[in-house]
Parts: structure tokens; C-alpha cells; sequence
């Protein structure tokens, strides 16, 4: 089992490391959707808040501005490549980067306020350890966000596939997910514009 992880975590690695130098570039219009699901987070001033699985950044000049200069603003990813890209698109000083399995952050427990993924959950090697990793840096009744600018029947039709009950996406597989490792699923809306599942911590 630990090698399969192991595995995982070096494919996920390899395929965004050979695509990071032209990540935004593909994506070039996704910067409304990404402000919009921030901002459904409920941000204060002077939170802390984490984007975990960052790619090249793209949320973290939102969650700057909605932390504040007295906020703190984490970026994490498993890939240096991408991190790479933050730097090179100038948003490196808008946070904290950190090369790190978000399955093991080097953090404290419930030390911040708010998790923001994107793309996040169908890229986590054993979402269930991910989850349970991010429940523990967050406070009771922080925000987690799981989004994607574009929804699941969007992104299946880009990509020439089906969809399937056993994505981990899909609200019902979600919904026990979540409520297995810590979170209790509060909204939930997959559109062909975006996808965003808003959860909450629960009280330890």
C-alpha cells in the first residue's frame, strides 16, 4: 500500500512537472471563476489560509487580497516544476510556497482558518489520507473549498470520457468521504462553469 502512495505520488509529480512551463497558458480565462470561489469562502483580514496543490499560483493573489497584509497566505504542491511557475509569474511573494505531499504538511495542528484546492481531490494519492491531513491543520469550523473552473460533466466531455458513480468528485462519494475524516459537507454545486464543494470543520 505505502508503494502504490508512493507511485502516485511520482506519477502526479511527472505529469504536472512536463506540463507546468504551459499550464496557464492552456487555461487562460479561468482567473473570474477562481476569485468567485475565494470569495465564497468567507475570507476575514488576518486569517490563514492554505492553498494546497497551488500549480503555478493562480489563486493565491485572491487569497492575499482577502487575507490582508496581516493574513497568511500558504501555497503547497508536490511538484517543483509548478512551484517554479509561481515564482516566474510573480506571484511568489504573495505567499509562503512550500514542495510538500499535502498529506503531510509541515504544519501545526489547527493552525489555520481556511483550505482552498483546486483540482485537489481527484489528484490526491488515497484522498481519504488527504482529507484527514487537512482536517488536522484546520480549526473547528474552518472552510475547506474543493473547486475546478469547470464542472464534472464539462470536464468528462473534454476529455472524451464518462462520467461514473464512483468519481470522488460526485457529491454522494464526497459527502461520505468528508464526513470520514473530519468535514461536513456545507454547499455543493457542480455547473458546467464551475464545481465547488464548500465544507466545514468539525468540533474536535
Amino acid at each position: 500500500m505505502a508503494q502504490d502512495l508512493a507511485d502516485d505520488r511520482e506519477a502526479v509529480r511527472a505529469f504536472f512537472g512536463e506540463r507546468a512551463a504551459h499550464w496557464d497558458a492552456r487555461f487562460p480565462d479561468d482567473g473570474p471563476a477562481y476569485a468567485a470561489a475565494v470569495a465564497e469562502i468567507g475570507l476575514r483580514p488576518g486569517d490563514a489560509v492554505l492553498d494546497a496543490g497551488c500549480g503555478t499560483g493562480r489563486a493565491l493573489p485572491t487569497l492575499r487580497d482577502a487575507v490582508g497584509p496581516r493574513g497568511t497566505v500558504l501555497g503547497a504542491d508536490l511538484t517543483p516544476e509548478m512551484l517554479a511557475e509561481v515564482v516566474r509569474a510573480g506571484r511568489g511573494n504573495t505567499a509562503l510556497l512550500f514542495l510538500t505531499d499535502v498529506a503531510r504538511l509541515p504544519l501545526r495542528r489547527a493552525c489555520l482558518d481556511a483550505v482552498f484546492g483546486a483540482g485537489l481531490i481527484s489528484h490526491l494519492p488515497g484522498p481519504q489520507s488527504g482529507l484527514r491531513e487537512l482536517a488536522r491543520v484546520v480549526r473547528p469550523r474552518g472552510r475547506l473549498a474543493l473547486f475546478h473552473p469547470v464542472g464534472r460533466a464539462a470536464l468528462a466531455a473534454r476529455r472524451g470520457r464518462r462520467l461514473t458513480p464512483d468519481d470522488v468528485r460526485a457529491e454522494p462519494r464526497l459527502r461520505t468521504l468528508l464526513d470520514a475524516t473530519g468535514w461536513r459537507l456545507v454547499s455543493f454545486a457542480d455547473e458546467d462553469d464551475g464545481y465547488l464543494a464548500l465544507a466545514e470543520r468539525l468540533p474536535r
